[in-house]
């Protein structure tokens, strides 16, 4: 098939880019910006257009031909980036591409959302029916993305939204290298119990599920969770990762406040400068917010089936990050 990826260059985007690639479909590619996947990407065949999102002249061009559209781009977290820009490109942009890929008689849209628009799951597992509590603008501008889908899903457009958890797993240079690396020191720090819970996606899981979203007809206008086969704590995650690195390490319990209240005053004081500060309060709250979810309507509908184990994960990601130097 002819297919389209919005953020096909970034982590999760060039990991479907090289599996439809790997199917025989024909895939383009809009980004805004060379990631480290470009230049594999470009030598197995993908076409990228390197532009904004927020570029209306791009769509129809993008979208003309194209059977599927696989929607990933979007205005990530930046602690400091303008609300403008959040709703830019995670809504505005958004029904703009819908509006030319409904034109141009695009089959299958499938957004990628986050389980983000859920917030801290206050009794989990949470589901897809859990209340919608996003708790910071990136998470408010996806779900209003769904918002958008659903409007288009009313006129008769086949969406499949999906909502992915934690994801990780090779080639990803961000959250889960920072754990790699403060076990790798031998020494982990935990601001409260460490009982938080947590629901990783390797990244190999949720490309299966992107497959199925395209493929499986019952998908249509449907929204699913999509995870890992189980959820853990922090803590857990945290010593899987010094078990499959093989190293000793020494667990120490600080309160949670103190940190909290120091990420705060970071935050305010980085407020009139582009970078972000090196702590803030959404990071800081990995230490206590419960991510855990059941993923029983991805399995029925879908028949998604996540194949791949933490621990198998974590090595293939241990294994990447040596071989590419992310580690020591």
């Amino acid at each position: 098939m002819k297919i389209l990826v919005t953020g096909g260059t970034g982590f999760t985007g060039s990991h479907l880019v090289n599996r439809l690639l790997a199917r025989g479909h024909e895939v383009s590619v809009l980004d805004n910006q060379k990631n480290i996947a470009y230049d594999d990407l470009v030598k197995n065949g993908a076409r990228i257009t390197l532009g904004s999102m927020t570029d209306r002249s791009l769509h129809a061009r993008l979208v003309e031909g194209r059977e599927v559209v696989f929607h990933l781009a979007a205005a990530f977290r930046r602690v400091n980036l303008p609300k403008r820009v959040y709703w830019e490109t995670n809504v505005d942009a958004m029904r703009d591409l819908l509006e030319a890929a409904r034109a141009a008689g695009v089959r299958k849209v499938v957004y990628c959302s986050t389980q983000g628009v859920h917030g801290n799951v206050e009794n989990p597992p949470g589901d897809e029916s859990s209340p919608i509590k996003p708790e910071d603008y990136y998470q408010f501008t996806k779900f209003k993305g769904e918002e958008v889908a659903e409007s288009f899903i009313q006129k008769g457009m086949d969406i499949t939204i999906l909502r992915p958890t934690a994801i990780y797993g090779p080639g990803d240079p961000g959250r889960f290298l920072m754990l790699y690396r403060r076990v790798a020191s031998g020494v982990f720090p935990f601001f409260g119990s460490g009982q938080a819970l947590y629901h990783p996606l390797y990244i190999d899981n949720f490309i299966d599920a992107f497959e199925l979203a395209m493929q499986n007809p019952a998908g249509r206008g449907r929204t699913y969770l999509v995870a890992d086969e189980r959820y853990y704590t922090i803590e857990q995650i945290v010593r899987e990762i010094a078990a499959v690195m093989d190293v000793r390490l020494k667990v120490k319990h600080y309160p949670f406040m103190p940190l909290y209240m120091a990420a705060a005053i970071v935050e305010l004081l980085y407020k009139p400068f582009p970078a972000d500060p090196p702590i803030f309060r959404r990071r800081a709250d990995w230490f206590r917010q419960n991510r855990a979810f059941k993923i029983d309507k991805a399995r029925k509908e879908l028949g998604y089936n996540p194949a791949v184990s933490l621990t198998e994960g974590l090595r293939r990601t241990f294994d990447w990050y040596k071989k590419n130097g992310y580690l020591k």
